[in-house]
């Protein structure tokens, strides 16, 4: 993990780039000694995205199944008589 200020990536930009992008690493920008950014491979965030977008299926999947086993579940009869397609 490598840790260069806005001023010092600026100057070297395609090496960060070459950086992230090979090692696989972040590579994090700083401003007053604090993170502002970081810099990945393009590959890195879209499978990063992906997992994320999963583990929010599976959580609001859990959540569901908590709230039928608390509730129950809605009859489709009902469902259908409710959205007027019955």
């Amino acid at each position: 993990m490598t840790e260069l200020t806005v001023t010092d990536a600026r100057a070297r930009l395609a090496d960060v780039v070459d950086q992230a992008r090979v090692r696989h690493d972040p590579v994090y920008l700083t401003r007053r000694g604090l993170r502002v950014a970081a810099v990945i491979d393009a590959d890195d965030l879209e499978r990063l995205i992906a997992a994320a977008e999963e583990l929010a299926d599976i959580e609001a999947a859990r959540t569901a199944r908590a709230e039928i086993a608390a509730e129950g579940s809605i009859p489709w009869e009902q469902v259908k008589a409710d959205l007027a397609l019955a």
